[in-house]
């Protein structure tokens, strides 16, 4: 689909807001709704609203652990595990 067809009116939203839900929905693809000739809002179905704001929340782990590695605050492989390996020894005896 070309760029064009995602981009429409705001008097397309107000009369064609069954036609919007429905072509959404089926195709995914947002849907940029400009006000006099500027651009206004972004119109999405909620599956890839959702799926957007999954994909942002794991970029956003990802960066933290970078910051976090380049600052320094971070345990090697063998130190992590045996920590894990004394954890697991302490709820046995527990």
């Amino acid at each position: 689909m070309r760029l064009a067809d995602h981009v429409k009116p705001i008097s397309y939203l107000k009369s064609d807001a069954a036609q919007i839900v429905k072509d959404l929905t089926a195709s995914g693809e947002p849907l940029l709704i400009t006000q006099n000739g500027e651009a206004k809002l972004v119109v999405q179905d909620v599956q890839s609203f959702e799926d957007t704001q999954q994909t942002l929340a794991l970029l956003k782990i990802l960066a933290l652990g970078h910051q976090d590695i380049e600052q320094g605050k971070f345990k090697g492989a063998e130190e992590f595990l045996s920590e894990l390996d004394d954890l697991d020894r302490r709820e046995q005896i527990g």
